[in-house]
């Protein structure tokens, strides 16, 4: 005969099925292990971005370790509280005054007791609270940059007979100013039959919102020239100039690697603009390197003349696979400061030489995601693979 069990143990059973719900929200799934290795690689990133406005020069010249200790902390802590706004400066000294000295403060024959610590508490949580609002609103925002920066790369790799291409990018913050593009031209070249393919992969100097704006316009321009009968030249040279004239002398240069394949004979034709050497590996397991082109779009000239980009010109093979990528892969670093490196890239392509772009791609992309654990990246990952369907 059972019996109900009883009103306590019930209490304590809901009671711990909501601790145990709540700590999953909590952590999203995530293992101590990971929890641990994501707060390390956040702290080690919140420490590069502090230390940047630390003179350490001047403090390494202080004979005394001890003081060094002392220097440090102090110039950390005026880092950080540096961000803030002023009114939130003031009250963040104002808390950590009163839970330093904590003044006991008694009333009426010392029965109320004024506990200011509990005060110092209170106003170092309105101040997360404030930061929070900000961080929310700022990512928010964010978030919908971010939606606006997917229409303008494509979501699905283009159909087409012999030709198997797939990319991934992997954002350094929540938008990017790496871009990547894989489509038919709308009109075709000054005297070709039919459309070709134009195959893009660019990286726009530095992070986050300005470089995601200098990439739309790179997107826009790359488009509107690429409707035109321009041949790939003039398509280039057009960015070129238009990179140059908004690049603020130089500051926001972008490298880039075009492409343009005729899909019926599979002669392909590029120019590199200063950008990694893509990888193209033959069916026969041989690897060559795209070299040929020129310097990065909007890098100052010192002279008036327009620059001479050469175009490199092969022939495809059933079989072959490119590679392209940013700079991003081979600089991938992990939380001892090492980078991935070329060299780990292209044994990961020759390990798979029947692999469709989508399996390689997807291999290359995992050995960096491995490698580089929980730590925070500098720059963004991209890349984009073709393969020619035997």
């Amino acid at each position: 005969m059972s019996t109900a069990p009883a009103p306590a143990q019930e209490v304590k059973r809901g009671l711990f099925r909501r601790l145990r719900a709540f700590w999953a929200r909590l952590t999203e799934g995530f293992q101590l292990e990971q929890l641990w290795g994501q707060f390390k690689s956040e702290a080690q990133a919140g420490y590069v971005l502090y230390s940047k406005d630390v003179d350490w020069e001047a403090i390494g010249r202080e004979r005394s370790k001890f003081k060094r200790i002392l220097l440090s902390g102090w110039a950390l802590f005026q880092a950080i509280l540096m961000k803030l706004s002023p009114a939130r400066r003031v009250l963040l000294v104002f808390a950590l005054l009163l839970v330093v000295f904590h003044p006991d403060v008694r009333w009426g024959n010392n029965e109320v007791n004024f506990d200011f610590v509990g005060l110092a508490a209170l106003i170092l949580f309105m101040l997360l609270a404030l930061e929070l609002a900000d961080r929310v609103t700022m990512k928010r925002d964010l978030e919908i940059a971010r939606e606006i920066q997917q229409w303008l790369v494509p979501s699905e790799p283009p159909q087409i007979a012999s030709m198997d291409i797939a990319f991934a990018t992997r954002p350094q913050n929540t938008v990017a100013g790496d871009y990547y593009d894989a489509f038919l031209r709308p009109v075709p070249e000054a005297g070709a039959k039919a459309p070709s393919l134009l195959v893009v992969v660019a990286d726009v100097a530095g992070k986050s919102v300005p470089a995601a704006l200098l990439m739309a316009t790179f997107q826009s321009g790359l488009r509107a020239l690429s409707a035109t009968p321009a041949t790939l030249d003039e398509i280039v040279l057009g960015l070129e100039r238009y990179a140059r004239a908004h690049s603020l002398e130089g500051r926001r240069f972008t490298t880039a690697f075009l492409a343009e394949i005729d899909p019926q004979t599979r002669a392909m034709r590029y120019i590199n603009a200063g950008h990694n050497y893509p990888i193209l590996r033959r069916a026969s397991g041989g690897i060559e390197r795209l070299e040929i082109g020129g310097p990065p779009f909007g890098v100052p000239l010192f002279t008036d003349t327009e620059v001479a980009y050469g175009v490199g010109r092969l022939q495809l093979e059933p079989g072959d696979l490119l590679f392209i990528f940013t700079d991003g892969v081979a600089e991938a670093v992990n939380e001892r400061g090492e980078e991935f490196g070329e060299s780990r890239i292209v044994p990961a392509i020759l390990s798979m030489p029947g692999g469709t772009a989508a399996a390689v791609l997807n291999r290359v992309m995992s050995d960096v995601n491995n490698f580089v654990g929980y730590a925070r990246q500098h720059d963004d990952i991209t890349a984009l693979v073709m393969r020619i369907v035997p």
